[in-house]
């Protein structure tokens, strides 16, 4: 046991090199914490006989009450190996998928990690998540077989059957691995290819090569998990053992006198062991030999575990005499085998040296870090390293070497924040008192008493106890009271000054180079800095002190008020930490929301942003119970938004504070942050916000009842659609395909729209490159203001050509040609999934002539314009007609632009504008009022705007951009948009989740009942090798989720438990407004078509949440008589 004082650890983090930096991934429920426990308990700071049932990282309250890990913590443990000593800065993270953020906090600040798998169920769909974002992040991954006790005594397997069983999972997580780097290699190799194309005379012999030419010459051995490299690591975490083949080959070579060499090779695999000739051969079946796992490794731990459970007493005490342990009188005297098997195993192969010593042998020390990683942390954005600054560039060295000299530059990485509560720090922390301290309170605990006793005595003895009440509460009394507090408690001024709210913030960093000391003075650069910007503004070779810096966006300076060393749920104070270390800083919750870097000089980018797996997608809105509270519930969700990395707080139009989080669980765990910790109110919640999308689609060849819609139904169709056009006013003008002329109020502008549904291809190239869309929006923003700096790198220029060129690839077509070049915008928000194309004559703009270069000044003239329709179809896509929410892979076509009126007035405005004032009031009176018997007070509304637009248009040929025929370009736009929307079959879409399912084979049943009642569809269902699980594989409307996992656990008895996952959008394909039309219908569906109509449920739905109008019956049954008698 090392118990570690705070200076031995302060003496091994100077010591870069053996500083180890790993995260513990795994499924939920697989064994993180526990492990964790083991290797904790390793260190002496929690009892071995409590390891894995304390659960020591999981700190707060509803982490033990539920079992589950929510948010990643940090310790620092100290691991001697021979003369080596290792400081192993351990990060536990949660498997729960609503939690998977936390998750890539922790694996940012990593060099390597362990993945955990549990060896009954094999990897699971967290699993696969884990591995690729250690993955994305190049961070070293060794792996742990745990729960393998549950092989022996839950499933009975005999050795021979548990060798294959392992043997199958480490294929799996292996070919999960291959698929990550096969990807990885394909990806590089296409860069490669199309840099050679760019500059074709670089390699002219090398023109043919085959698809699979990256794969073969790249290694990759060394990626994958086999126990003879000494990556695996088998164990039972909650019995306290584990092994890697190392620590049995050292064993045997001993005993057998095979070299140690050939066992690490052989003791996994098919090989045998001949004892006669003492040489090991390849397996051969058919002789039924026994592999060298299986006989020398499995039987011994099998054999121990029979005799133990059957409590075979001679056969316990032979084993334990054999292996030359002592066990306690008490453990052998113990009537529960568990607590006995432990205290064999425990000493016998201690999982603490198993896996620490693999960490320490495998995973990279920070100075390993490799220059690939660097560079793709250093590029944010679509930038790529070699367009930065050559003064960013040279701070790569400064990386790699990982320098703790003073003229190191100092760069830390802050992953997250959390909140703590003010009294866990350790400056608040009450000291443990002196002897002169104790004895002065009992010299004034005796005064009190005596005093007491003589004003007891001298009163009269009717009512004592009110006079003692009294004399307690006298000023006398009170005097030494507070004297007393004053010693208790040294240091409760930064508590004191917090006053009621409670949580202090410390981030959750880590140091990539220099040394971070107390009270320096450092940059905090916001994930939008750009150092370009910087170098511009600021002359070379600067000196100036940070302070006197000129002002530059997204850049603070501050000052490191507190570090502390993380252990677990205590915190200690450190004066200085050297590089490659992991820390917590205090004092930085004014300057850091979520994550950030921190840099000694401003020429450091930002680092790249953190990749979530799981989008929040949950939303509810949250109001105090007691208006007069709104100030703390308010201040309470920014405390919230800063500690929790993956939760998002909106304000929306309608003033409602919503929180969007990502899943039920993590929902659950953000209220009751809000209430206990943060706001510390009582609040009320709403239903869930589901989102939804609106949509079009072709129209439909059959009808409900799967007729052709045929020539005897056209008569109803055409009556339907009638109908549909009543709901349009007059004075729009709609063709049969769909085209809408509508005109702007004051006459001057024609607009003709026509919506088209996107292939579905195209709207998820559109959502995969949002990023992209913006940087191009930002770019042609950038130009049009005439500002050149931003030089478009040729990288940036590439992914725009090849996003255009896989865009071209979908929408091919006589209907589409020539669409891709006619983008004008993308919409909502310039980057969403619908598309804004011009086919007017009159006037020409893209997306990409912002890009490619200048367009001509004919088009300045008229961008104005262009602007406001742009705006009005960014509004039309941001809510649509059905309920207001946004749209989804539609294609509006603006195929007429006149504006024509618009410039022949602007021309007469030019020669007479007084007279053109008059006529224009005259002729603005004859169209409003053809018959001169309106009323007065109508006309003077009219013409007030009137008068006001021609005055301003007199002075230019195209009128300014913000006068009020922009607004009104605007509202024509969205309007077009919209009816031209309504003339198509509408649809809603659903957001989806995955739903991964594990299940034993009888209540399987019950899980496909849950599954359909809530709307669910099995996409595939397998079973597992060698266990009777199965693993079941649906889509579940989010909407219907709500309840989905607490449902499931009732109904299965807790044996199947879901794992949710936002995948994608769907559309329903009920038509929310359809009514039968045709005779078939009516006699199927009856005249009210009474069966539910799911899209029409969810959209009245949404409509009634918004305050819209919905369209139902407050009476259902108005024709029944409902008489007094009958209500009792």
């Amino acid at each position: 046991m090392v118990l570690n004082s705070l200076d031995k650890m302060v003496q091994l983090q100077k010591n870069t090199a053996n500083i180890r930096n790993i995260c513990v991934l795994a499924h939920v429920d697989h064994g993180k914490t526990t492990l964790a426990d083991c290797l904790i308990s390793s260190n002496g700071i929690i009892s071995s006989r409590l390891a894995g049932k304390l659960r020591y990282m999981d700190s707060r309250e509803d982490e033990q009450i539920r079992g589950i890990t929510m948010k990643s913590s940090a310790i620092s443990l100290h691991y001697a190996k021979g003369s080596e000593e290792y400081l192993i800065n351990l990060i536990d993270s949660p498997g729960h998928v609503d939690f998977s953020s936390e998750v890539s906090t922790a694996v940012r600040i990593c060099d390597g990690c362990i993945i955990v798998v549990d060896a009954v169920e094999g990897v699971c769909p967290q699993t696969q998540a884990v591995l690729r974002q250690a993955w994305l992040e190049n961070i070293r991954p060794v792996l742990v077989i745990n729960k393998i006790d549950r092989l022996i005594v839950e499933l009975k397997f005999t050795p021979q059957e548990a060798y294959s069983h392992l043997k199958n999972i480490l294929e799996q997580i292996n070919a999960l691995t291959g698929t990550l780097f096969t990807s990885k290699v394909l990806e590089e190799r296409a860069e490669r290819e199309t840099e050679s194309q760019v500059n074709p005379n670089s390699e002219q012999g090398e023109q043919v090569y085959d698809w699979s030419t990256g794969l073969e010459d790249t290694d990759d051995s060394h990626l994958y998990f086999s126990p003879e490299q000494g990556n695996v690591v088998f164990t039972s975490a909650i019995d306290g053992w584990g092994f890697g083949i190392e620590h049995f080959a050292k064993i045997y070579s001993k005993k057998i006198g095979i070299k140690k060499e050939v066992l690490l090779k052989t003791l996994w695999g098919d090989y045998y062991i001949n004892m006669k000739a003492k040489k090991i051969m390849k397996v051969d079946q058919a002789k039924g030999k026994k592999p060298l796992f299986v006989q020398l490794i499995l039987e011994n731990i099998w054999s121990l575990y029979d005799a133990v459970l059957k409590k075979d007493k001679e056969k316990i005490d032979k084993i334990v005499t054999s292996l030359g342990l002592k066990i306690g009188a008490r453990e052998a005297r113990h009537s529960d085998p568990k607590v006995q098997i432990n205290a064999i195993c425990s000493q016998w192969l201690p999982i603490s040296h198993a896996v620490l010593a693999m960490v320490c042998q495998k995973l990279p020390s920070p100075l390993d870090i490799t220059a690939e990683r660097v560079e793709k942390l250093m590029c944010t954005g679509s930038q790529t390293f070699d367009s930065l600054p050559p003064e960013t560039q040279a701070l790569k060295a400064a990386f790699m070497k990982c320098g703790s000299e003073d003229t190191a530059p100092v760069i830390i990485f802050v992953s997250k924040m959390f909140a703590i509560d003010a009294k866990a720090l350790p400056q608040n922390k009450p000291r443990p008192l002196t002897q002169e301290e104790i004895t002065q309170r009992r010299e004034r605990a005796r005064q009190r008493h005596a005093e007491k006793l003589a004003a007891a005595q001298g009163q009269a003895p009717l009512e004592p106890t009110q006079d003692g009440n009294a004399l307690e509460t006298s000023p006398q009394g009170e005097e030494p009271r507070g004297d007393e507090q004053q010693v208790e408690s040294m240091a409760t001024n930064p508590v004191s000054q917090e006053g009621s709210n409670q949580e202090s913030f410390i981030a959750f960093a880590r140091v990539f180079s220099g040394v971070a000391r107390r009270g320096e003075k450092i940059f905090v650069l916001g994930p939008k800095y750009s150092p370009i910007e910087f170098l511009q503004r600021v002359p070379l070779g600067f000196s100036a002190p940070p302070d006197d810096l000129p002002p530059v966006p997204h850049m603070a300076c501050c000052t490191l008020e507190n570090l502390y060393l993380l252990m677990g749920r205590e915190l200690e104070d450190l004066e200085e930490v050297p590089p490659g270390n992991v820390l917590g800083i205090g004092g930085l919750q004014d300057f850091v929301l979520k994550s950030a870097t921190l840099c000694s000089l401003p020429s450091c980018p930002p680092f790249i942003p953190l990749n979530f797996e799981a989008t929040p997608i949950v939303r509810v809105a949250v109001e105090p119970k007691h208006p007069s509270e709104m100030p703390q519930l308010v201040k309470g969700m920014k405390l919230l938004n800063q500690a929790d990395p993956c939760v998002q707080i909106l304000i929306q139009e309608t003033g409602e504070h919503v929180l969007v989080t990502a899943g039920e669980v993590h929902l659950q765990r953000c209220l009751d942050d809000l209430k206990e910790r943060f706001a510390k109110i009582h609040i009320s919640v709403s239903e869930p916000i589901i989102p939804f999308r609106e949509t079009i689609t072709k129209p439909p060849k059959v009808d409900m009842v799967n007729e052709e819609i045929g020539k005897q139904q056209k008569v109803a169709v055409i009556h339907q659609t009638k109908e549909d056009q009543s709901k349009i006013p007059e004075g729009i003008q709609v063709d049969s395909d769909g085209l809408i002329t509508i005109t702007t109020p004051n006459k001057l502008a024609t607009l003709s729209v026509r919506a088209v549904p996107l292939p579905e291809e195209v709207t998820q190239i559109l959502e995969e490159n949002s990023d992209l869309i913006r940087s191009m929006e930002h770019l042609t923003s950038s130009l049009n203001e005439g500002k050149n700096t931003q030089m478009i790198h040729q990288k940036t220029q590439e992914k725009i050509w090849e996003f255009k060129g896989k865009l071209e690839q979908h929408l091919t077509g006589r209907k589409w040609r020539n669409t891709v070049d006619q983008i004008w915008s993308f919409g909502p928000r310039k980057c969403g999934p619908n598309i804004l194309v011009n086919k007017s004559e009159n006037f020409q703009n893209s997306v990409w002539t912002g890009p490619a270069g200048r367009a001509s000044k004919e088009v300045s003239r008229y961008r104005d314009l262009g602007n406001s329709i742009v705006s009005g179809f960014q509004l039309a896509t941001l809510s649509g007609p059905m309920c207001e929410e946004p749209l989804m892979g539609v294609c509006f076509i603006l195929e007429k632009w006149d504006v024509s009126k618009l410039e022949e007035q602007g021309a007469s405005d030019k020669h007479n504008q007084e007279q053109s004032d008059l006529e224009g009031q005259r002729q603005e009176e004859d169209k409003t009022h053809p018959g001169g018997e309106e009323n007065q007070e109508v006309q003077g509304v009219c013409l007030e705007p009137f008068e006001k637009r021609i005055s301003q248009k007199g002075d230019c040929s195209v009128p300014d951009c913000y006068g009020p025929f922009s607004g009104q370009l605007i509202a024509t736009m969205k309007e077009a948009c919209r009816y031209s929307l309504q003339v198509k079959p509408q649809r809603l879409m659903a957001a989806m989740y995955t739903c991964d399912i594990m299940a034993t084979s009888d209540v399987l049943g019950r899980v496909y009942a849950v599954l359909s009642k809530r709307e669910g569809r099995v996409l595939q269902e397998e079973m597992k090798e060698g266990t009777d699980m199965f693993i079941i594989k649906a889509v579940l409307p989010v909407a219907e989720s709500f309840g989905f996992a607490d449902e499931i656990r009732k109904r299965t008895s807790g044996l199947a438990s879901p794992q949710l996952v936002f995948s994608h959008w769907e559309v329903i394909p009920s038509d929310p407004f359809w009514v039968p039309t045709t005779e078939e219908e009516y006699l199927h569906f009856g005249e009210k078509a009474d069966s539910e109509n799911q899209a029409r449920k969810y959209m009245n739905a949404v409509r009634k949440r918004k305050g819209l109008y919905v369209e139902e019956k407050i009476v259902e049954h108005a024709e029944k008589q409902r008489t007094l008698s009958k209500n009792k």
